[in-house]
Order: C-alpha cells, then structure tokens, then sequence
C-alpha cells in the first residue's frame, strides 16, 4: 500500500512539472558560428555576443532573428574566458574575462571597446582594467571554498558589480558580489555584499547579468531562475529588493540582457540536440 501511494504522489509530482508552462518564448536560433555562447548585450535592436575559453576574441552581431550583421575582432586580446558582456549608458562595450572555473586565475580582465569602434570589423580595447580579490590568498583555494568564478557581471554608476559563481564542494547558492571602479588600471576588488541563490546547483548557479537601461533593476540568471533585484538607491544597488522568479523551463542558459525596461531576452548554449536559441520574456508578465 505505501508503494502504490508513494508511486502515485510521484507522477503527481512528475505531471504537475510537466504540466507547468514556460514564461519564456523561443524567438529564433542562434547563428550558428555561436556554438559556446556566454554573453549577449543589446543595443539598437541588435545583439552583442561573445564566447567564453577555447573561441575567438569576437563579438559577434546579430539581430532578433538570428541574422549575423557583423564580427567583430578585438584586437590585441586573448579569449582566455570571456563570460559575460555590458554597454554602460553611453554605448560603450565591456567584455569580463573573468571566467575562473578552477579559482586559479591571477589574470582577471575587463576590456573597454569604445563606441566609435562598434561599427567596424576589427576594434582596439580602450582601455584594460584589471583586478584581484583580496579574500582569496590561495590558488586554487580547498575545495570548499571555490567562490572565486565570475560569469555575470553589469556596469552601474561608473562602477561595475561581479556575481561570482560558487563551484564548491557541497554547494549552498553562496555568491559574492564584488564593485570595481570603471577605471583603467588594476584595482583590488571590493566586496560588498554576500547573497545566497538557493542550494541545487543545477538550479542556483549564476550565470549572467543584467540591468535595466533606466537602471532601476538588474537580473541574475541561472539555468531555470531569474532573481531581479529592485528599489535600490542609485548608490547602492546591492542592498534593494531580491526576488527568485521561476521561468518553468530548463537549459544550458549562458546570458541574458535587457531589450527594454521590461524585456529580457536570453540565449542558451547547445548542448548535444538541446539548446542554442534566443529567447524573450516579459518581467511584469513573470511577476504576476
């Protein structure tokens, strides 16, 4: 008798799981030259990509659809681990080399592609600002205490946040958010505030970052959730409102930004016969 109840809550479960629908709608596939995707920003109604270790040192361009309209090269850079991508409000490009999946890493950088050079095929770095973790002293650190990886980060204020993404041994959703001065140079990376996801790693993990082009809400992204925070003050951005949103749809999803004030759009990395579209979604439609 346990058994058949115990099978019978199961498929309950299974079938309700099954039965909940997506807040997110696939809008195109991604071109196909982005086979590792990580970050996407969106400018003029187009999409700036990269791809993190192992791919070219590229953005690529292209629209809602999936059309590409331009590659960009990023002269005189190494994609040692390009994870995630930001405009800040004047236009101007940053991409976080800030990939650190075994915490060994003593070369974290954020590149600078002005403006001006966004329209051509190739693109000089501005400038190169570089920086370390002061609470890290060990490389690799033990394995539980592997905090030191970054995916997501978002330019605010002329400073610039990092999610680091937690891959220690028995993982509890701890992530660090640390500021940077949108300044050229190296800086010691300020920790600000510590915030916890939830505990399954598949679930919980932070992948990518964005804000809103008004500025007054950002998202973190794992493979199933979006946390948005809001009512911030403008100097202080990790102190608002968190909350966790479910999307009710489960992928490889490496990025996410802002199309407006309401819209995200999100891409995921194609993993065997899964994945590698564009997606779109609407907060207020999430939060209701």
């Amino acid at each position: 008798m346990k058994k058949i109840v115990l099978i019978t809550v199961l498929i309950l479960i299974f079938s309700c799981d099954k039965n909940k629908t997506s807040v997110i709608q696939q809008i195109a596939e991604l071109p196909k030259e982005l086979k590792e995707i990580s970050g996407i920003a969106h400018s003029n109604n187009l999409i700036y990509s990269i791809e993190d270790s192992g791919n070219e040192n590229q953005v690529v361009v292209f629209d809602t659809s999936g059309t590409i309209t331009n590659q960009i090269i990023v002269n005189n850079t190494e994609n040692t681990d390009w994870e995630d991508v930001t405009f800040d409000t004047k236009g101007n490009l940053y991409i976080g080399d800030f990939g650190n999946n075994d915490n060994v890493r003593k070369d974290l950088a954020i590149y600078k592609i002005d403006k001006s050079n966004l329209q051509g095929e190739k693109a000089d770095v501005a400038y190169k600002i570089s920086f370390d973790y002061p609470e890290q002293t060990d490389f690799p650190p033990t394995k539980k205490n592997l905090k030191y990886d970054v995916e997501a980060f978002l330019e605010y204020n002329n400073h610039f946040y990092l999610f680091t993404k937690n891959r220690s041994k028995d993982f509890d959703g701890t992530s660090y958010i640390y500021k940077i001065p949108n300044t050229p140079g190296h800086h010691r990376a300020e920790l600000v505030k510590t915030i916890t996801t939830c505990n399954d790693y598949q679930n919980c993990a932070i992948t990518s970052a964005a804000i809103s082009p008004d500025g007054s809400k950002f998202v973190l992204l794992s493979h199933s959730k979006i946390w948005l925070f809001e009512n911030y003050a403008p100097d202080n951005i990790y102190a608002g409102k968190m909350s966790e949103l479910e999307l009710n749809h489960f992928s490889q999803k490496e990025a996410v930004c802002f199309k407006n004030n309401d819209t995200l759009l999100i891409a995921d990395e194609r993993v065997k016969k899964t994945g590698g579209y564009l997606y779109q979604m609407s907060l207020k439609s999430l939060k209701k």
